[in-house]
């Protein structure tokens, strides 16, 4: 795993996988794909999504190595997709007091996949531009349906201004693979991005709306330049 620095609090827990042929089963990846979590250290440790099974010992690692003997108070959960919310469980079996955010339907899709302990009494259930202070973090939920499951939510950290956007951004290839970065980006929007854009685009205008439009990039706020791909703290 590349050494990924975002900031003194927000700590890059994933991990790449370079011996994957096909993404989702259909798209080559010569350079493998990297399975994004992390950790926001405050006083509410918050962990944003856990990774796909081929990697869980891997991000069980960076996850204790992360924590350092703390424990988390929340898990976000913003999509069931496998690749994202493969270690829910085992996460949640390991903390067993740790509370677990996501949108009402997060949790009508949930116990379809995972038994999680206590489910009832652990979970937080957030709506369209709720906020949670984590301490000097403070997380704003957005709902994005369909980007590109109907359960998704994206969250913004405010004081830091660091969006956790789901499926909605990315490339293929792991963190230090050497390659295009640009033509990965485009091949990504391409076959992932491209078919839910106007949920995107949905996304995206609906976070300007919540005069966030001076965090996100030029590419995502002006929608003449959309297919330029420009980002801050993605």
């Amino acid at each position: 795993m590349k050494d990924t620095f975002i900031s003194n609090d927000i700590l890059y827990i994933g991990a790449d996988d370079k011996k994957i042929d096909l993404f989702e089963s259909q798209y080559v990846v010569p350079n493998g794909i990297s399975y994004n979590s992390y950790l926001i250290k405050d006083e509410k440790i918050t962990i944003m999504d856990t990774i796909d099974k081929r990697k869980t010992n891997e991000w069980l690692e960076n996850l204790e190595k992360a924590l350092n003997g703390e424990k988390p108070y929340y898990l976000v959960i913003s999509h069931m997709e496998p690749d994202h919310a493969y270690n829910i469980l085992e996460v949640a079996k390991r903390y067993p007091e740790m509370k677990l955010i996501g949108s009402e339907k997060t949790f009508t899709f949930l116990p379809q996949f995972f038994e999680i302990p206590n489910l009832e009494e652990r979970k937080v259930v957030v709506k369209e531009a709720d906020e949670i202070n984590i301490g000097k973090h403070t997380l704003k939920f957005f709902m994005a349906p369909m980007v590109h499951w109907p359960e998704v939510m994206v969250s913004y950290e405010t004081s830091e201004k660091v969006l956790f956007s789901a499926d909605g951004f990315g490339k293929f290839g792991s963190l230090d693979a050497d390659e295009d970065w640009t033509c990965e980006a485009r091949r990504y929007y391409f076959n992932i991005v491209r078919k839910i854009w106007s949920f995107c685009t949905n996304a995206v205008e609906k976070n300007c709306r919540f005069r966030y439009k001076n965090d996100m990039s030029t590419s995502w706020t002006n929608f003449k330049r959309k297919f330029k791909f420009v980002y801050r703290k993605i």
